[in-house]
């Protein structure tokens, strides 16, 4: 047997789960096609951020991933929820949920995704038992009861007891299992990039809806000594795509609009990225020697921060499951543990982000006048609303929530 396990895909999933089956002792290989880009202005950078909500943090403490990350994790402890449906686009209502509702502790930190790679990287080059070749491509799998065969781009077949598919919405190892996907085209698109503006954005993170899609602002740390903050900008398909062709200049004056000046002008600081947005279930989350884990398994719109958040749950289930069985952590016993823990979560999470999203997109004035009511009431009602908080971070709530 060559390494224990294979984690194809080496984005934030696929390193993070390097790291944290080698920290628990595996020996581990990962693969990824292209080099990770980990400087902000370098070409391909991914310029998104994501936010780690509480129950990440434990993970990522295991993984020996998060005091790399604290030094440059910017602490979310309100999220604002706006409605600007009505007629100008202005703000009709407003409301704050504050983490110290539920918890001693902000809902979470929000780092950039390139620098996410970089700390990453120094994790697992610290951890002799896990190798990462960059460059290198999984582009075949032949399974077996005992053991997997994975064919690599540079000519190896490396033979492991378990293969980990973090090779998102794409998977080549899904795709060589033979699963299927369901997948929902919502006719959106999304633009990521990075603003600075005039106001301090105080720590809250505010997503604002009006049709399209939600636009939202994450607080990022300050970006040459300015307040900085990164967006998601969400809108049918033919609009983004006519933003992103616009001039700087006048992209600023369309998004500082869109954002209801709710931090003042806005000023680029990045350059602008789009992606199409879709929901996405694997049929399956493992096969033989195989196990599904982020977009490989699982794709769904950027609301709510559950994403990435969703990916560490999948990672976290896994690796309690593949300790129990030590010896053969691909085992089919390991695997059906996983499956069984992680189905559930994920088809309700996928159900509700879509309809979420739904409702933000539609441009029909009574849904307007539905979310903006829908929004008062339930934070409104004390119970609810800090019911609705436990449930986005997606565990736990209690008071010492992620103190560790």
């Amino acid at each position: 047997m060559d390494h224990d396990i294979l984690v194809s895909g080496g984005g934030i999933a696929g390193l993070t789960a390097a790291a944290a089956f080698g920290r628990a002792g595996f020996d581990v290989l990962c693969v990824d096609p292209a080099p990770p880009v980990t400087e902000r202005d370098a070409a391909g950078s991914d310029l998104r951020s994501t936010a780690f909500l509480q129950p990440a943090r434990a993970f990522l403490e295991r993984a020996g991933a998060w005091d790399r990350f604290a030094p440059h994790a910017t602490p979310l402890q309100v999220m604002r929820i706006v409605d600007a449906g009505g007629n100008g686009g202005t703000p009709r209502v407003t409301r704050d949920f504050d983490a110290a509702d539920i918890s001693d502790q902000p809902f979470g930190w929000n780092l950039p995704n390139w620098l996410l790679r970089r700390e990453l990287l120094a994790v697992i080059e610290a951890l002799p038992n896990v190798a990462f070749r960059p460059g290198t491509a999984a582009t075949g799998l032949f399974t077996r009861t005992r053991s997997a065969r994975v064919s690599l781009s540079d000519g190896t077949r490396p033979e492991v007891k378990l293969v980990i598919a973090a090779d998102g919405r794409s998977s080549p190892m899904r795709e060589a299992a033979g699963i299927g996907v369901r997948t929902t085209r919502f006719g959106q698109k999304a633009l990521a990039f990075a603003v600075t503006h005039e106001r301090p954005h105080g720590n809250v993170s505010t997503e604002i809806h009006r049709s399209g899609g939600p636009f939202t602002l994450v607080p990022l740390p300050d970006h040459e000594g300015r307040p900085s903050s990164a967006i998601v900008w969400m809108e049918d398909g033919p609009e983004a795509e006519r933003l992103m062709a616009l001039d700087e200049a006048a992209f600023e004056v369309e998004m500082t609009a869109r954002s209801c000046h709710v931090l003042g002008p806005l000023t680029l600081a990045s350059r602008r990225t789009i992606w199409p947005i879709i929901a996405q279930e694997a049929h399956a989350l493992t096969a033989e020697r195989l196990a599904l884990v982020a977009e490989a398994a699982h794709v769904m719109p950027p609301i709510g921060a559950q994403g990435l958040n969703m990916s560490l749950r999948d990672l976290e289930a896994l690796l309690a499951s593949a300790e129990s069985s030590r010896d053969d952590p691909g085992d089919a016993t390991v695997l059906d543990g996983y499956a069984r823990t992680r189905r559930g979560d994920i088809g309700l999470r996928i159900a509700g982000i879509s309809m979420l999203n739904r409702i933000s997109q539609s441009d029909h004035p009574l849904m307007h006048d539905l979310r903006a009511v829908g929004l008062g009431a339930l934070h409104g009602l004390a119970p609810v609303r800090r019911s609705l908080m436990q449930l986005g971070l997606g565990a736990g709530g209690r008071r010492d929530a992620g103190a560790q």
